[in-house]
């Protein structure tokens, strides 16, 4: 079976390219370095061509109001594309608990992503994956001032990346959920102490002080972000991660 991912080539999409392809299938990365560009429409109905299914990992470049727009225009793009294709299946990757947090522009993007894909009329299915180990280092850069990282004490479920590729290529390889799968990891951390964590096990001496106004993650006041009881867990404990990575 014909698999494009788009978002093919990004640090998430080439793993899942990679999988798919070991497991017997013809995995077809889509991107902008290929020729598609999502926000035109250039190239989609080429690289559709013959695909059963369709697997959407493309990120907006901005965090802000525009990614509105950018999830609009893409899902719309890529709905009449695979509709043209006969695609059977629509695949994206979202987050959990993006419709919980309205006062956040990305997770309202996300959700109106998720929302027109589910008003299209190709089957589908929506990954929901909580916040990544990869990004902790990036969340962290956020908030340096000096010495000092300041993080809210948010608490998150984050996941290894290679669990989140193995949850949509599971999701790609079977039949349409026509709703939302949860994936996250097996612990919760309040995001303070994953810095406190993050920082001890690398040997790095700067402190994190509890600040509740610091950051993105600041705008989250609850539980939002925490999987359900009907989540799938994934294997890797974030420090086993932290000491395999280099």
């Amino acid at each position: 079976m014909k698999i494009v991912v788009i978002g093919g080539t990004g640090r998430i999409g080439a793993q899942v390219v990679r999988k798919l392809t070991e497991a017997g299938h013809e995995a077809a990365p889509a991107a902008r370095s290929t020729g598609v560009d999502l926000l035109t429409g250039a190239g989609l109905d080429e690289a559709l061509a013959g695909a059963g299914t369709v697997v959407n990992v493309a990120n907006s470049p901005t965090f802000d109001d525009a990614s509105l727009d950018f999830f609009r225009t893409t899902m719309g793009n890529l709905l009449s594309a695979g509709a043209r294709a006969g695609v059977g299946h629509q695949v994206v990757l979202s987050i959990v608990g993006v419709d919980r947090v309205p006062q956040l522009a990305y997770y309202r993007a996300k959700t109106l992503q998720e929302t027109l894909l589910g008003q299209g009329i190709t089957p589908y299915s929506i990954v929901r994956a909580t916040q990544f180990f990869e990004f902790v280092d990036s969340i962290m850069s956020w908030v340096v001032d000096g010495d000092t990282v300041h993080l809210p004490a948010t608490r998150l479920q984050p996941m290894a990346g290679a669990d989140v590729v193995d949850a949509v290529t599971e999701t790609a390889l079977g039949t349409p959920l026509q709703g939302i799968q949860n994936v996250a990891g097996p612990e919760v951390f309040p995001l303070d102490e994953l810095g406190r964590i993050t920082l001890a096990a690398r040997g790095d001496d700067r402190t994190v002080v509890t600040d509740d106004t610091a950051g993105m993650f600041a705008a989250v006041t609850g539980d939002e972000l925490i999987a359900g009881p009907d989540a799938h867990l994934a294997p890797t404990h974030y420090l086993d991660w932290l000491r395999a990575t280099p």
